[in-house]
């Protein structure tokens, strides 16, 4: 079974940097596209970035010029490089994959992460 393990976040001032971690473990798997949602206090899921065969990257206007998502194929790693964070981005972050088995197609979500911006 796919399992997706996410790491980083944490609690951060306005204006730093975090970057967040995603890595798709299991058997004979590659990693066709990386999503990031973000789910703040009160507030549905959302989708914030998104990066399909490793090259086109798409962005909601709320994190465009101050995220990347990124990926290291060869480690089946996902990553979200955030910087210029406010305090509306605080809140559980997520990472989703979309997954090729070698027979089949899957999608998993990870287990979310916290990232706190404090003012």
């Amino acid at each position: 079974q796919e399992q997706l393990v996410q790491s980083g976040g944490g609690l951060v001032h306005a204006g730093g940097s975090l970057r967040l971690s995603c890595v798709a473990s299991g058997s004979g798997l590659s990693v066709i596209a990386w999503d990031w949602y973000r789910q703040s206090p009160g507030k549905q899921r959302e989708l914030i970035a998104t990066l399909t065969n490793g090259d086109m990257e798409n962005y909601d206007d709320s994190v465009k010029g101050r995220f990347t998502i990124s990926s290291d194929d060869a480690k089946n790693t996902g990553y979200l490089a955030m910087t210029e964070l406010t305090p509306d981005d605080t809140g559980v972050y997520y990472c989703y994959a979309t997954i090729f088995t070698g027979t089949s197609k899957r999608r998993a979500w990870g287990q979310g992460t916290q990232v706190t911006v404090s003012s």
